[in-house]
């Protein structure tokens, strides 16, 4: 009797054991990807709509509450029509993204016409607050810190590119999309118009170009330039860069007819010792060179001359800036060179695209 009744309560607590694996498991299963809101949740957590941080293209963003220790930003989508690829395609893709510099997606809303992205709330916004003239000192972030941002951009872009199961082409690099947490640490979002590809070498399709006017790769627009890769985020991430430095709009989108890119051609002046922007020690000119010469090499027109993001990281982690050559105008030339002891081999220079 005592073996049976051993043998009885060892059995059920064997199962007790089973059923507290499988529910730590769904746990921690459920915590890994976006939670579901109803649209009523998201009323609760935003107060009613009652702050509202900001809005763009897309809908507008507005501030909420889902505990006391996290504050979140709800995105509701303006365009609820057709068949919500945007939205599809970032719940997605950010389901799948875990890495300190993107933002991470907590949850979202699909209900009826209503269509929500719940993320981390970041208090400093987005770079573009903080993009100023170095001679504005109260507000200039410091060399230092400009360098540490642009570092951690670029390391979340080498993820999206290298790190995923599958790479990812982001195709809205720009200060509007990178968010900055309360240590400055810089968070890529905004994935609706990114894109899953495979590893085998082929051709990324595009059907029409797609990214922030100013910011679009030259082969985005015109397959004569090359064709559209991971090099298109280069041609971005060099555009903010070069904006980062020179502390204001490198573009004029004043008018949609009459758009054009006010090519900074004083960066060459700074790269070639000739400084027309305020620095002020040695120190904060060889940052500010370094940075201007990486942004420069980004933008170079042609896909195949511009660094991998693995380059890039190099290049800004290296203490030898003096070592750093300096690429052609772009605007001036049509040819130019990988710099040396830089190689953009390690990833195929064409993705295919998985269809969403």
């Amino acid at each position: 009797m005592v073996i049976v009744v051993f043998k009885i309560a060892l059995y059920f607590r064997q199962k007790e054991d089973d059923q507290a694996r499988v529910a730590k498991f769904l746990e921690d299963y459920r915590a890994e990807k976006p939670a579901r809101f109803t649209y009523a949740d998201l009323k609760r957590i935003t107060g009613g709509f009652k702050e509202k941080l900001g809005e763009g293209a897309h809908g507008a963003v507005f501030r909420g509450k889902l505990s006391n220790e996290i504050l979140v930003a709800v995105k509701i989508l303006n365009n609820t029509e057709g068949e919500g690829k945007e939205f599809i395609n970032e719940v997605e893709i950010m389901g799948k993204i875990h890495h300190i510099n993107v933002v991470r997606l907590l949850g979202y809303c699909a209900e009826g016409i209503h269509r929500a992205l719940v993320y981390n709330f970041f208090p400093n916004g987005s770079l573009q607050s903080f993009i100023f003239p170095p001679d504005d000192k109260q507000n200039f972030l410091g060399w230092e810190k400009l360098q540490n941002i642009a570092l951690g951009i670029a390391k979340g872009i080498g993820y999206l590119h290298q790190g995923c199961n599958h790479p990812i082409i982001h195709f809205d690099i720009n200060p509007h999309n990178v968010l900055l947490d309360d240590n400055f640490t810089p968070k890529i979002s905004d994935f609706g118009l990114a894109k899953l590809c495979s590893k085998n070498p082929s051709l990324v399709s595009m059907t029409a170009a797609r990214g922030t006017l100013g910011y679009i790769a030259p082969e985005v627009f015109s397959r004569n330039f090359g064709n559209v890769s991971y090099k298109s985020d280069i041609y971005s991430y060099g555009m903010l860069l070069l904006e980062m430095v020179g502390g204001r709009k490198n573009v004029d989108t004043s008018s949609a007819e009459d758009f054009h890119v006010l090519y900074p051609d004083w960066m060459h002046d700074l790269v070639h010792g000739d400084v027309h922007i305020h620095v002020e020690d040695e120190g904060d000119v060889k940052i500010a060179r370094k940075l201007a010469i990486v942004g420069l090499w980004c933008i170079q027109w042609q896909p195949l001359n511009r660094p991998s993001i693995k380059s890039v990281i190099q290049m800004l982690e290296s203490k030898e800036e003096d070592l750093l050559t300096v690429p052609p105008n772009p605007f001036h030339s049509s040819t130019s060179t990988i710099p040396s002891g830089f190689t953009s081999a390690r990833l195929p220079l064409e993705l295919e695209v998985i269809q969403e």
